[in-house]
């Protein structure tokens, strides 16, 4: 038996969040990260529309990237003298993530992050709040996901957070929000995106409904990614959408292998997520042809990739995203990136070790050692 989750409602297009006038509740906190969305005006107008559907606020902000257990404990003591029946995370994966998490522990105060890291191992939320998800970039699809990642500010070691009850009861998917976004961040938020669907696509996972929603997010993002990342706005609203297909769908079918390496490197060698996975997609993809090839074939087929045998046609994808890669300024290796040989040889067996043991490894086509782990890292990182 299969189970596909995603929210309630979900509401995109230009001005959802004008949609927050008709939200039914007495008290929200809003969740940020930095002052982009106050610069832009978008936090003003959500805050405007809350006070129409007579919501009152309270604002919590400076979540960083890769939010710390710490941040999120923060959260919840505000939100445990706010009492809000609503949590709205907005901006990128950091800030939504957080929030989700705050949830967690505002709903559940003796809950430990140790407990919630355990794959499906939540209690049942909505006791107290429900919970909005508002993205502003193009590429985590968190909005829709049953995923949060928080990492431990004394350890680095992250917590990732699987259970469909953080699942959000409502996402605004409003394009206009991810007009602002610099290209730098366009580029890494939709090769995140990509890696989304090309390893929901092929997990072990997989489904029908979940092969639908990745296709067609790749199909949108070969179409508009780089137009989006060179200032389009249609191809910028388009890729907004794009990445919330990718999110339902990988929510249901899980990841792979270069989530599982880009979780344990990200923080350590200070690499975004989506310039990481950018940079060990078609390293893994070649790697997971041996059980994935002809699923990966069907995807270059839909893309109308050269090639007649299964051999071709992957070649043909990576090929694909290398020269998305180069399209959008990423680089083409850890060693391109500027992690020095020393650090990554020093870490290379604790990186090769946690990565095998992550979640994300556990669905992915292909079964790998902490041997075949580490060469596909020297791989990545020598180009």
């Amino acid at each position: 038996m299969a189970r596909f989750t995603i929210p309630r409602d979900v509401y995109f297009g230009e001005n959802t969040i004008e949609e927050l006038k008709n939200l039914q509740g007495h008290k929200a906190v809003l969740v940020i990260s930095g002052g982009s969305i106050k610069r832009n005006g978008g936090l003003a107008k959500i805050e405007g529309y809350l006070a129409e559907a007579g919501i009152e606020t309270r604002l919590f902000e400076g979540v960083e990237a890769d939010p710390s257990d710490t941040t999120v404990m923060k959260g919840v003591a505000l939100m445990n003298e706010f009492q809000p029946d609503l949590i709205i995370g907005i901006g990128g994966g950091s800030p939504i993530d957080a929030a989700k998490a705050m949830w967690i522990f505002y709903e559940n105060p003796d809950f430990t992050f140790e407990q919630a890291a355990i794959p499906f191992n939540l209690p049942q939320l909505r006791k107290k709040a429900r919970f909005v998800a508002i993205p502003t970039t193009s590429g985590t699809g968190t909005e829709v996901t049953s995923f949060s990642i928080i990492t431990s500010e004394n350890t680095e070691l992250k917590y990732p957070i699987a259970d469909f009850n953080i699942t959000p009861d409502l996402a605004i998917v409003d394009t206009n929000l991810a007009q602002t976004m610099p290209a730098h961040l366009v580029a890494h938020t939709g090769m995140d995106a990509l890696t989304h669907s090309l390893e929901a696509y092929v997990s072990i996972m997989a489904n029908e409904l979940t092969d639908a929603l990745a296709m067609k997010s790749i199909e949108m993002i070969q179409e508009y990614l780089v137009a989006s990342y060179n200032g389009d706005t249609n191809a910028r609203s388009k890729m907004h959408l794009s990445q919330c297909l990718a999110g339902m769908s990988f929510s249901n079918a899980i990841l792979g292998i270069v989530h599982s390496m880009a979780h344990k490197t990200g923080r350590m060698f200070s690499i975004p997520h989506g310039c990481a996975n950018a940079i060990y997609l078609p390293a893994a993809i070649r790697f997971n042809a041996v059980e994935a090839g002809e699923k990966y074939a069907d995807i270059a087929a839909r893309l109308n990739l050269k090639g007649t045998t299964t051999e071709e046609r992957v070649e043909a994808l990576i090929r694909f995203v290398e020269e998305l890669n180069r399209a959008l300024n990423i680089p083409t290796s850890l060693q391109e990136f500027g992690v020095p040989e020393s650090t990554f040889l020093e870490n290379l067996d604790v990186i090769a070790e946690g990565a095998v043991g992550d979640p994300c490894t556990s669905t992915n086509p292909r079964p790998i050692s902490v041997a075949q782990m580490k060469d596909l890292f020297l791989e990545v990182y020598y180009g």
